[in-house]
């Protein structure tokens, strides 16, 4: 029925206990990302609602108090992006979203394979990011490293 488990319900009270920290420094930590890559030779494009070059900046600055922890950036080509997302050491390569641990993924042959040949294809040179809660100058390194030559 639509009655949870007992374990399902200590679980959601015990990790309730600290979402707002968790989620303060997901936001925090992705902010810092998002301007590191927006300003990386590498990176074409960045999609983050938390930077004012995003369409929907505005938008979300009246809708928010935090802008997550998701970015997608575009990349040159899809070679690049397919080799960035097997370097990282801190971020794993994953299609889950949400824990507290930083994953990377490259949609276009992961999540959204299925749609590779189609009119509602993902950019092959797209990469996302779920950014965690650890130290942000650790994840800045990784990605660093990830995209260097």
């Amino acid at each position: 029925g639509a009655v949870p488990a007992p374990l399902d319900c200590f679980l959601v009270l015990r990790g309730i206990k600290t979402l707002s920290v968790r989620m303060e420094r997901h936001c925090e930590n992705a902010m810092k990302i998002a301007r590191f890559l927006e300003d990386h030779p590498a990176v074409k494009y960045v999609y983050y609602p938390g930077l004012e070059s995003h369409p929907q900046h505005e938008l979300a600055k009246r809708q928010m108090r935090g802008f997550g922890g998701m970015i997608s950036i575009i990349l040159e080509n899809e070679a690049i992006a397919k080799c960035m997302v097997t370097r990282t050491k801190l971020f794993s390569l994953a299609e889950s979203l949400g824990g507290v641990e930083s994953l990377i993924e490259h949609p276009y042959s992961m999540t959204h394979a299925s749609t590779a040949d189609s009119d509602i294809a993902v950019d092959p040179a797209l990469v996302r990011l779920s950014v965690g809660i650890e130290h942000v100058d650790d994840l800045m390194a990784d990605l660093q490293q990830a995209l260097s030559d």
